[in-house]
Protein backbone atom coordinates (compact mmCIF):
# COMPACT_ATOMS: atom_id res chain seq x y z
CA UNK A 1 0.00 0.00 0.00
CA UNK A 2 1.15 3.90 -0.82
CA UNK A 3 0.11 7.15 -0.80
CA UNK A 4 0.65 10.31 -3.16
CA UNK A 5 -0.94 13.35 -2.97
CA UNK A 6 -3.75 14.07 -5.03
CA UNK A 7 -4.46 17.19 -6.88
CA UNK A 8 -5.75 19.33 -4.16
CA UNK A 9 -2.74 18.28 -1.61
CA UNK A 10 -4.98 15.14 -0.35
CA UNK A 11 -3.06 12.10 0.67
CA UNK A 12 -4.60 8.90 -1.26
CA UNK A 13 -3.81 5.25 -0.73
CA UNK A 14 -3.37 3.10 -3.44
CA UNK A 15 -2.36 -0.26 -3.92
CA UNK A 16 -0.32 -1.92 -6.62
CA UNK A 17 -0.42 -5.90 -7.88
CA UNK A 18 2.08 -6.03 -10.59
CA UNK A 19 1.48 -8.25 -13.61
CA UNK A 20 1.60 -7.72 -17.24
CA UNK A 21 -0.29 -5.69 -19.94
CA UNK A 22 -1.75 -2.49 -19.66
CA UNK A 23 -2.51 -1.55 -15.93
CA UNK A 24 -6.23 -2.45 -14.74
CA UNK A 25 -7.15 0.57 -12.69
CA UNK A 26 -10.13 -0.42 -9.98
CA UNK A 27 -12.68 2.57 -8.12
CA UNK A 28 -14.45 1.11 -5.71
CA UNK A 29 -18.24 2.35 -4.60
CA UNK A 30 -19.43 4.51 -1.98
CA UNK A 31 -18.75 3.37 2.14
CA UNK A 32 -16.66 0.63 0.47
CA UNK A 33 -12.70 0.36 -0.27
CA UNK A 34 -10.16 -1.71 -2.01
CA UNK A 35 -10.27 -4.97 0.76
CA UNK A 36 -14.70 -4.59 0.35
CA UNK A 37 -14.99 -3.86 -2.93
CA UNK A 38 -12.38 -6.03 -4.77
CA UNK A 39 -10.09 -8.06 -2.65
CA UNK A 40 -12.72 -9.69 -0.38
CA UNK A 41 -14.82 -10.26 -3.53
CA UNK A 42 -12.60 -11.92 -5.65
CA UNK A 43 -12.11 -9.28 -8.23
CA UNK A 44 -8.47 -9.08 -7.82
CA UNK A 45 -7.95 -12.59 -7.54
CA UNK A 46 -9.06 -13.65 -10.58
CA UNK A 47 -7.39 -10.95 -12.39
CA UNK A 48 -4.44 -11.51 -11.02
CA UNK A 49 -4.78 -14.95 -12.02
CA UNK A 50 -4.83 -14.03 -15.48
CA UNK A 51 -1.79 -12.03 -15.33
CA UNK A 52 -2.60 -8.77 -14.85
CA UNK A 53 -1.01 -5.72 -13.59
CA UNK A 54 -4.07 -4.54 -10.80
CA UNK A 55 -3.65 -0.97 -9.70
CA UNK A 56 -6.94 0.08 -6.52
CA UNK A 57 -7.76 3.78 -5.40
CA UNK A 58 -9.32 4.38 -2.08
CA UNK A 59 -11.22 6.99 -2.83
CA UNK A 60 -11.23 10.14 -0.81
CA UNK A 61 -13.35 9.56 2.41
CA UNK A 62 -13.15 6.20 2.12
CA UNK A 63 -10.49 3.29 3.11
CA UNK A 64 -7.01 4.52 4.19
CA UNK A 65 -7.15 7.49 2.31
CA UNK A 66 -7.28 11.33 3.82
CA UNK A 67 -11.09 11.53 5.10
CA UNK A 68 -12.14 15.42 5.30
CA UNK A 69 -15.33 16.25 7.27
CA UNK A 70 -16.51 19.03 4.65
CA UNK A 71 -18.67 17.93 1.57
CA UNK A 72 -16.94 20.95 -0.13
CA UNK A 73 -13.72 18.54 -0.55
CA UNK A 74 -16.01 16.31 -2.40
CA UNK A 75 -17.67 16.11 -6.41
CA UNK A 76 -17.22 14.01 -8.93
CA UNK A 77 -15.03 15.98 -11.03
CA UNK A 78 -12.68 16.47 -8.33
CA UNK A 79 -13.23 12.26 -7.69
CA UNK A 80 -12.54 11.72 -11.55
CA UNK A 81 -9.17 13.97 -11.20
CA UNK A 82 -7.71 11.76 -8.56
CA UNK A 83 -8.09 9.03 -10.70
CA UNK A 84 -6.23 11.15 -13.42
CA UNK A 85 -3.54 12.37 -11.00
CA UNK A 86 -2.94 8.60 -10.11
CA UNK A 87 -2.08 8.17 -13.82
CA UNK A 88 -0.02 10.81 -13.50
CA UNK A 89 1.69 9.45 -10.33
CA UNK A 90 2.01 5.98 -11.38
CA UNK A 91 3.43 7.20 -15.10
CA UNK A 92 0.66 5.34 -17.20
CA UNK A 93 0.13 5.98 -20.58
CA UNK A 94 -3.06 3.76 -21.12
CA UNK A 95 -5.11 1.97 -18.76
CA UNK A 96 -8.25 -0.41 -18.41
CA UNK A 97 -10.80 1.29 -16.28
CA UNK A 98 -13.31 -0.10 -13.62
CA UNK A 99 -15.50 1.34 -11.53
CA UNK A 100 -18.64 -0.20 -9.33
CA UNK A 101 -21.00 2.12 -8.05
CA UNK A 102 -19.93 5.24 -6.96
CA UNK A 103 -16.86 4.30 -8.86
CA UNK A 104 -18.48 3.51 -12.20
CA UNK A 105 -20.38 7.19 -12.23
CA UNK A 106 -16.19 8.07 -11.41
CA UNK A 107 -15.04 5.61 -14.38
CA UNK A 108 -17.22 7.19 -16.72
CA UNK A 109 -16.02 10.84 -16.22
CA UNK A 110 -12.60 9.47 -16.19
CA UNK A 111 -13.09 7.58 -19.55
CA UNK A 112 -14.91 10.90 -20.92
CA UNK A 113 -11.92 13.41 -20.65
CA UNK A 114 -9.05 11.26 -20.23
CA UNK A 115 -7.49 9.71 -23.12
CA UNK A 116 -5.26 7.15 -21.68
CA UNK A 117 -8.49 4.99 -20.70
CA UNK A 118 -8.04 2.33 -24.12
CA UNK A 119 -11.01 0.18 -21.70
CA UNK A 120 -13.74 1.15 -19.48
CA UNK A 121 -15.86 -1.43 -17.57
CA UNK A 122 -18.42 -0.43 -15.19
CA UNK A 123 -20.27 -2.61 -12.81
CA UNK A 124 -23.43 -1.48 -9.94
CA UNK A 125 -24.83 1.35 -11.82
CA UNK A 126 -27.54 1.71 -14.86
CA UNK A 127 -30.23 4.32 -16.12
CA UNK A 128 -29.80 6.37 -13.46
CA UNK A 129 -26.80 7.57 -14.96
CA UNK A 130 -28.91 8.70 -17.60
CA UNK A 131 -31.70 10.34 -15.52
CA UNK A 132 -30.41 11.76 -12.43
CA UNK A 133 -26.62 11.11 -11.82
CA UNK A 134 -26.91 9.45 -8.29
CA UNK A 135 -30.10 6.97 -8.43
CA UNK A 136 -32.51 8.63 -6.00
CA UNK A 137 -35.23 6.63 -7.20
CA UNK A 138 -33.83 4.22 -5.30
CA UNK A 139 -32.25 5.60 -2.39
CA UNK A 140 -32.87 9.17 -1.00
CA UNK A 141 -29.43 11.28 -0.33
CA UNK A 142 -31.06 12.25 2.69
CA UNK A 143 -32.32 8.90 4.06
CA UNK A 144 -28.00 8.02 3.35
CA UNK A 145 -27.03 10.91 5.52
CA UNK A 146 -29.00 9.80 8.07
CA UNK A 147 -28.16 5.92 8.06
CA UNK A 148 -24.28 7.80 8.82
CA UNK A 149 -25.56 9.53 11.98
CA UNK A 150 -26.18 7.60 15.67
CA UNK A 151 -27.30 3.88 15.14
CA UNK A 152 -29.22 4.79 12.15
CA UNK A 153 -32.45 3.82 13.18
CA UNK A 154 -35.29 4.67 11.42
CA UNK A 155 -34.13 4.74 8.00
CA UNK A 156 -34.94 2.88 5.07
CA UNK A 157 -33.30 -0.61 4.58
CA UNK A 158 -31.59 0.28 1.74
CA UNK A 159 -29.91 3.04 3.39
CA UNK A 160 -29.49 0.79 6.32
CA UNK A 161 -27.36 -1.62 4.12
CA UNK A 162 -25.18 1.04 3.56
CA UNK A 163 -24.78 1.71 7.34
CA UNK A 164 -24.02 -1.78 8.09
CA UNK A 165 -21.27 -1.99 5.54
CA UNK A 166 -19.72 1.42 6.60
CA UNK A 167 -19.61 -0.43 10.28
CA UNK A 168 -18.05 -3.95 8.60
CA UNK A 169 -15.37 -1.65 7.33
CA UNK A 170 -15.18 0.56 9.68
CA UNK A 171 -15.73 3.66 7.69
CA UNK A 172 -15.44 7.29 8.99
CA UNK A 173 -19.32 7.58 8.96
CA UNK A 174 -19.04 11.61 9.21
CA UNK A 175 -16.14 11.29 5.88
CA UNK A 176 -18.98 9.29 4.15
CA UNK A 177 -21.85 11.68 5.29
CA UNK A 178 -19.97 14.30 3.62
CA UNK A 179 -19.20 12.48 0.54
CA UNK A 180 -23.27 12.04 0.49
CA UNK A 181 -23.71 15.48 0.41
CA UNK A 182 -20.93 17.03 -1.40
CA UNK A 183 -21.70 14.68 -4.76
CA UNK A 184 -24.42 16.28 -6.86
CA UNK A 185 -27.08 14.32 -8.34
CA UNK A 186 -27.05 15.87 -12.02
CA UNK A 187 -27.17 13.51 -15.02
CA UNK A 188 -23.95 12.57 -16.95
CA UNK A 189 -23.26 14.66 -20.62
CA UNK A 190 -20.07 13.26 -21.52
CA UNK A 191 -21.38 9.83 -22.42
CA UNK A 192 -20.98 10.10 -26.63
CA UNK A 193 -17.58 11.37 -25.70
CA UNK A 194 -16.70 7.70 -24.20
CA UNK A 195 -15.60 5.93 -27.49
CA UNK A 196 -13.36 3.29 -26.26
CA UNK A 197 -14.46 -0.43 -26.05
CA UNK A 198 -16.79 -0.35 -22.83
CA UNK A 199 -18.61 -3.23 -20.49
CA UNK A 200 -21.54 -2.56 -18.82
CA UNK A 201 -21.91 -5.19 -15.61
CA UNK A 202 -25.30 -5.19 -14.14
CA UNK A 203 -26.50 -8.05 -11.32
CA UNK A 204 -30.10 -8.93 -12.61
CA UNK A 205 -31.57 -7.82 -8.97
CA UNK A 206 -29.29 -5.01 -8.56
CA UNK A 207 -31.71 -1.84 -8.42
CA UNK A 208 -28.97 0.52 -8.95
CA UNK A 209 -28.28 -1.19 -12.09
CA UNK A 210 -32.21 -1.02 -13.06
CA UNK A 211 -32.18 -0.58 -17.20
CA UNK A 212 -28.75 -1.44 -17.96
CA UNK A 213 -29.78 -1.36 -21.35
CA UNK A 214 -30.29 2.00 -21.48
CA UNK A 215 -26.93 2.41 -20.14
CA UNK A 216 -24.97 0.65 -22.57
CA UNK A 217 -26.94 2.17 -25.86
CA UNK A 218 -25.66 5.38 -24.63
CA UNK A 219 -22.56 4.26 -24.88
CA UNK A 220 -20.67 3.96 -28.16
CA UNK A 221 -18.77 0.82 -28.04
CA UNK A 222 -20.14 -0.87 -24.96
CA UNK A 223 -21.17 -4.42 -24.37
CA UNK A 224 -23.71 -5.71 -21.55
CA UNK A 225 -23.61 -8.65 -19.55
CA UNK A 226 -26.06 -9.19 -16.93
CA UNK A 227 -24.90 -11.42 -14.08
CA UNK A 228 -27.19 -13.25 -11.35
CA UNK A 229 -27.14 -10.71 -7.59
CA UNK A 230 -27.93 -7.70 -6.19
CA UNK A 231 -25.89 -4.19 -5.65
CA UNK A 232 -23.44 -6.14 -2.98
CA UNK A 233 -23.60 -9.65 -4.29
CA UNK A 234 -23.18 -8.84 -7.93
CA UNK A 235 -19.84 -8.67 -7.95
CA UNK A 236 -19.04 -11.35 -5.88
CA UNK A 237 -20.54 -13.98 -8.80
CA UNK A 238 -17.85 -15.87 -10.84
CA UNK A 239 -19.60 -14.95 -14.05
CA UNK A 240 -18.76 -11.04 -12.53
CA UNK A 241 -15.19 -12.36 -12.55
CA UNK A 242 -15.41 -14.26 -15.88
CA UNK A 243 -16.89 -11.83 -17.60
CA UNK A 244 -14.33 -8.79 -16.46
CA UNK A 245 -11.30 -11.05 -16.91
CA UNK A 246 -12.23 -11.23 -20.74
CA UNK A 247 -12.89 -7.97 -21.58
CA UNK A 248 -9.97 -6.93 -20.45
CA UNK A 249 -7.74 -9.60 -22.29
Amino acid sequence: MTTFRTWDGLELNYRVWEGEGIPVVLQHGVVADTNANWMATGVVGALRAAGHTVVSLDARGHGRSAKPHDPARYSWAGMARDVSALYDELGFDDVVQVGYSMGAIISLLVAGADERVRKLAVGGIGSGVLDCGVDRRVIDIDDLRAAMRGDGAGTPPIAMMFRILADAVRADRDAIEAVATGLDDEPIKTLAAITMPSLVLAGDKDPFAAEPDRLAAALPDATLRIVPGDHLMAVVDPSFHAALVEFVA
